[in-house]
């Protein structure tokens, strides 16, 4: 059921928000999508009194390109931060700096603008150099050697971290790969995620004695691998409970080898079902955790007498595999588990609902200006305040530039079907009616050729329109009509009279 609700009228006074991210994370999680087994209970007593968007999606499932397209308002191939710089194939590496960012124009609207938390947009410029106030924690993941952290679990009596029951993968040679979970031999008190909710809370208090309107993110780190996680949450999902994901029937058959590659690379093959479910169930339970903090975050929020006048948000920037079609964590396979993202918004004094229409993250940015009364015009989102004007969206595009190394994916996801375009060659199609779990790519079956066509040049239409120079490639090898195409303009033919 979509939302009938309606922009209220006090949009345009300053409004507190706070924007909860988490990375890497799968839907089916969380009890408000669903997810089975759930321990979730804030974030789900949240989704009652919020919007939420049953059919979000990432504009590119790596951190970096997302992060930058959710403080910008633009396209990844737009912005240019295309892959996390840890393993950069030879994109760039920072923001420039004509591009601007939505936390000046809150800054020239009054606001205090904090950030605590994952930064991941660039390499060596963090939250300060983009006008926000907080720490640049750099990187992937949690950061163990951080001072502040450091000094922080000295202040308070909490022992260092240390691991044991360590699951890695195996590399196609037989050594050892990633580390994929470990229990943390820390009490829940000096993890790093009550790390982060304690300087959330901290900021929160300076906004409020101050008066100013706030934007504030809390950005956890998880549930991103590793999950080192302490005994209470790494053992808090029985894994008989969990129910292995249907995708594991994976075969590669008619798709492209590099998917077969990184389920090599992943080691996926290397765990028995007992494993599996092991694994999974620690994955759960980094979400448990990460619900449990926000739920200090929120009771904050009260206790400082904030929660009628703050939005809050929460999302994350992309999913994970998780065993989900014999992968793990996130690469050039363009489904759902992890293009498809948690998406809710909690506007005080509004009713909230269900939303089944396509959102990007992108439409945060839209968003949050929107919230502060600004108007968002050189956004690529829309605002998500009134959820009407989404509903002539026929279709979400996703974009992908590779992680290890360059590779360019192409993805058109309508209400039936989803259409994957591959340079490499080999193309897919999923008939999500009949095929949810995306098996079998029907791309080159008669039966789907109008279909195929139909797609092809929906998706061409739309990078064409967007400036996304891939619609050239797609221009020559996607049977694009030739009245239709661009075509990329020739030194000689520019100077040809």
């Amino acid at each position: 059921m979509r939302s009938r609700r309606k922009k209220p009228t006090s949009a345009a006074q300053p409004r507190n928000i706070l924007f909860l991210m988490t990375d890497q994370h799968r839907l089916d999680t969380l009890g408000f999508y669903d997810g089975t087994p759930a321990h979730t209970p804030v974030l789900d007593g949240l989704a009652q009194n919020s919007t939420v968007f049953t059919s979000a999606y990432t504009p590119s499932a790596i951190c970096t390109p997302a992060r930058a397209s959710l403080i910008t308002g633009l396209h990844p191939f737009e912005h240019g931060l295309l892959a996390n710089y840890e393993w950069n194939s030879g994109h760039r590496e920072e923001l420039p700096t004509d591009h601007a960012v939505f936390s000046h124009r809150l800054r020239a609207q009054g606001y205090n603008v904090g950030h605590v938390g994952k930064w991941h947009v660039g390499h060596r410029r963090g939250p300060a150099e983009h006008g926000f106030d907080g720490e640049h924690i750099a990187g992937a993941l949690n950061d163990y050697t951080n001072p502040g952290y450091l000094a922080w679990l000295e202040r308070h009596g909490h022992p260092p971290v240390g691991l044991t029951d360590q699951i890695h993968t195996t590399l196609p040679d037989g050594s050892q790969g990633h580390l994929l979970a470990a229990r943390l031999r820390q009490p829940t008190e000096a993890t790093f995620e009550q790390y982060l909710a304690d300087l959330t809370i901290e900021r929160i208090g300076t906004y409020a004695a101050e008066g100013k309107p706030f934007y504030l993110n809390c950005h956890f780190f998880g549930p991103h691998l590793p999950y080192l996680l302490p005994d209470e949450w790494f053992d808090l999902i029985d894994p008989d409970q969990i129910e292995l994901p249907a995708s594991m029937a994976e075969t590669f058959a008619d798709k492209p080898e590099i998917q077969r590659t990184y389920s090599r690379y992943w080691g996926a093959d290397g765990f028995d079902a007992v494993r599996w479910r092991k694994l999974i169930a620690i994955y759960r339970g980094y979400v448990a955790l990460i619900d449990h903090q926000v739920g200090r975050i929120l009771a904050a929020l009260r206790d400082h007498g904030l929660q009628e006048d703050t939005v809050v948000c929460f999302t994350a920037d992309h999913g994970e595999f998780t065993g989900a079609h014999r992968l793990n964590d996130k690469g050039p396979a363009m489904y759902d588990d992890i293009y498809r993202i948690p998406a809710l918004v909690h506007n005080p004094g509004v009713r909230g609902d269900r939303c089944d229409d396509f959102v990007s993250l992108l439409d945060f940015h839209a968003t949050i200006l929107d919230v502060a009364g600004i108007h968002p015009a050189a956004s690529r989102g829309t605002s998500l305040l009134d959820p009407s004007a989404l509903r002539e969206r026929r279709e979400i595009v996703a974009e992908f530039h590779g992680h290890h190394f360059g590779y360019s994916q192409r993805m058109l996801r309508d209400r039936r079907f989803k259409l994957i375009i591959n340079p490499e060659g080999t193309d897919e199609l999923y008939d999500l009616q009949s095929d949810p779990h995306e098996l079998r790519n029907v791309v080159a079956v008669p039966a789907y050729g109008e279909v195929v066509t139909d797609l092809r040049r929906r998706l061409y239409r739309i990078l064409r329109d967007r400036g996304d120079r891939f619609a050239q490639w797609m221009a020559m090898m996607s049977g694009i009509p030739e009245a239709d195409r661009i075509r990329p303009e020739t030194a000689v033919e520019s100077h040809v009279q």
